[in-house]
Parts: C-alpha cells; sequence; structure tokens
C-alpha cells in the first residue's frame, strides 16, 4: 500500500479537503498534495500529524480494517546483557543519558565502546 494513496483515502472519508487538513496540522496544501501522490515520504512525526488531523489512531495509516493489527510477541533472548533485571535498568538509564550527548561526543563514545568490547573479546 502506498501511503499517498491511504492518506487520500482517509481525508476522503472523513469528507475533508486538503486545506482542511493544511489548518489541522499546520502542514501546507503543497506539501500534502506531494504526499498524497506519492512524491514524497513523509516522516514519522509529519505521519503523527496525519493521524490527529484525521482523527485516526496511528495505525489506520497502514492498514485498512476496522479491528487493530494483531501484534506477534516479540521474542526476547534472556541470555542477551539487558534484556532484564538490573541489567534493563542500568540499560535504560545508559540510553536516556546518552541520548543528551551531542552527536559529535556520541560518535567518540560509541568508537570507543567499540575499541573496548575488541579488546574483551580477545
Amino acid at each position: 500500500m502506498i501511503i499517498g494513496d491511504r492518506l487520500r483515502e482517509l481525508r476522503e472519508q472523513k469528507d475533508m479537503s486538503q486545506g482542511d487538513i493544511e489548518k489541522r496540522t499546520g502542514l501546507l496544501r503543497c506539501y500534502i498534495s506531494r504526499v498524497e501522490n506519492g512524491h514524497t515520504v513523509p516522516a514519522v512525526e509529519t505521519l503523527e500529524k496525519f493521524a490527529r488531523a484525521l482523527e485516526v489512531p496511528m495505525y489506520a495509516l497502514f492498514y485498512d480494517s476496522e479491528e487493530p493489527p494483531s501484534v506477534t510477541p516479540l521474542r526476547v533472548n534472556p541470555a542477551l546483557w539487558g534484556s532484564n533485571g538490573r541489567d534493563a535498568h542500568v540499560l535504560a538509564e545508559f540510553r536516556r543519558r546518552l541520548s543528551r550527548v551531542n552527536p559529535r561526543d556520541r560518535k567518540l563514545l560509541l568508537a570507543m565502546a567499540r575499541k573496548l568490547a575488541k579488546g574483551k573479546a580477545a
């Protein structure tokens, strides 16, 4: 399914114009047209704006049934570090703090982690 076709279909079902979507999202009408015609692929944040404007759950942009899609449970390998318990809390804290680091320093930290991992495996 092409996302632009689905967005147009949902918009027309709601009897809305591209101008209505423009007012609700703040996106330009020409951009909305480009998305609907398949000339532009919107970012996830933009898809969230479309979903809010169309008053549909996010999955409705990708799935055309009334019922939500069935979810296959994610299988986590318990042998992986950080998958449960105290390790999971440490990993979550690391992720929170790493998200605040500027991209240049993050790249340096990852390079250092790679070197440390290679040294430990040897």
